[in-house]
């Protein structure tokens, strides 16, 4: 079988006047004519036309193509192996652009619109963006979740060095209160989870009780979370999830 120019462009998803191009300059001149002079491209030629278009859009110019699909060394497993690994370079530079472009993307959905040196400033060695996805996974259709988003998305600087140095100095004060033996049904336990239910509602979305509760409980059943509050003090997650307990309890009672 043979087919018109207008059939190849439509095959190839380029013009006419491309085609015509590549004729003008032999990179592709089609193997017959119809009587009336027309072009008319065999299955051979559509095979090169393929072999043309990758490695166009590799970058290749015009020249280079010619050369390369006319060298008589060359034979066409040789050129689809070539082809093969220029692609899977491009793949792999591809995939470190997408994963650089999500990670500005999770700092967006945290409103996290701060440069680097801004966000080590405020944030230290944590990354506030470390859990956005699996955030907008768990919680992303629910009212708080939306509620914090908008939220987040209008802090400045100043404020995410206020949020910051408020959690820390909670941190240091519960801290200090597991290393004197206070118990999580204590009174100052219960006021410090209060306070912590508080800085939730304050910065980030409405932390009703039973909410609160739940978040207490993921943060001994959540490794990382486990891992991060315990860091400030060994035991420290099971005591605050406790404390969170007895406060709900205290003021739902």
């Amino acid at each position: 079988m043979d087919y018109s120019v207008g059939q190849v462009a439509g095959f190839a998803g380029v013009t006419v006047r491309t085609l015509h191009h590549y004729d003008d300059i032999g990179l592709l001149v089609p193997g017959g004519r119809s009587h009336a002079g027309h072009r008319r491209y065999s299955e051979a030629d559509l095979d090169r036309l393929q072999q043309i278009l990758f490695y166009r859009e590799l970058g290749f110019p015009l020249d280079e193509v010619a050369a390369l699909l006319d060298d008589p060394e060359a034979d066409p497993r040789a050129h689809l192996r070539r082809q093969h690994d220029l692609l899977t370079a491009r793949i792999e530079r591809l995939q470190k652009m997408a994963a650089a472009v999500e990670h500005a993307m999770e700092a967006r959905k945290m409103g996290i619109n701060l440069t680097p040196e801004e966000r080590f400033e405020v944030f230290g060695d944590k990354d506030p963006g470390q859990y956005a996805d699996e955030a907008e996974q768990r919680w992303g259709g629910t009212a708080a979740y939306a509620e914090s988003q908008r939220r987040a998305a209008r802090y400045t600087k100043e404020d995410w060095k206020r949020i910051q140095a408020e959690a820390d100095a909670w941190g240091e004060r519960y801290a200090a209160l597991v290393a004197a033996g206070e118990p999580p049904a204590g009174p100052a336990a219960m006021d410090l989870a209060e306070e912590h239910r508080r800085h939730i509602g304050t910065w980030f979305f409405e932390c009703p009780y039973e909410m609160h509760r739940c978040l207490g409980e993921m943060y001994v059943s959540d490794e990382r979370f486990k891992a991060f509050y315990d860091s400030l003090r060994p035991g420290l997650a099971e005591h605050l999830a406790a404390a969170i307990a007895a406060n709900a309890d205290r003021r739902q009672a």
